[in-house]
């Protein structure tokens, strides 16, 4: 779902990648989630082959370069990225709505979209259910809702 929407999609895009270390288990994320993940530069870091390959050959991917941004690919160590929204935030009058997908619906896609509403609270901020998944489907649905309740556009459930 997420390949094909990017493939329909005609403005800007931005990925976010959580991105942790091999440190990660003695960190207060790694502590409470102790499941070692997105380890940079490891086959789990990487976004998949067939989301990568359509979102490097939209033209429309946004180019960023400011250390931790790199052509549309911000690297984050938190739930939600602060850079993503201070980004979208300071293109706010170029932009008429940001969409996001993407894993995990109630970690990462919920932090980020409210941490986008917190700073540009009157863009429109949508999340594609379709293009999302959560720890287990109830934990996807109690996120949605939350996202609802916060005044954020949830579509394709």
């Amino acid at each position: 779902n997420v390949a094909e929407k990017i493939r329909r999609h005609d403005g800007d895009i931005i990925v976010t990648y959580d991105t942790h270390f091999e440190n990660y288990m003695d960190t207060q994320e790694g502590k409470n989630l102790p499941v070692p993940h997105c380890i940079e530069d490891t086959t789990g870091w990487s976004i998949c082959k067939d989301i990568s390959s359509v979102v490097d050959r939209n033209p429309n991917f946004y180019y960023y370069s400011d250390g931790d941004i790199v052509r549309s690919r911000i690297y984050k160590n938190t739930f939600g990225s602060i850079r993503l929204a201070e980004v979208i935030n300071e293109y706010e009058d170029e932009i008429d709505e940001v969409i996001f997908m993407g894993v995990c619906t109630d970690i990462c896609v919920v932090s980020n979209a409210l941490l986008v509403k917190a700073y540009c609270p009157e863009l429109k901020i949508t999340v594609d259910a379709s293009c999302c998944a959560g720890t287990t489907p109830e934990n996807h649905k109690a996120a949605l809702q939350t996202m609802k309740m916060c005044q954020i556009n949830v579509i394709g459930e």
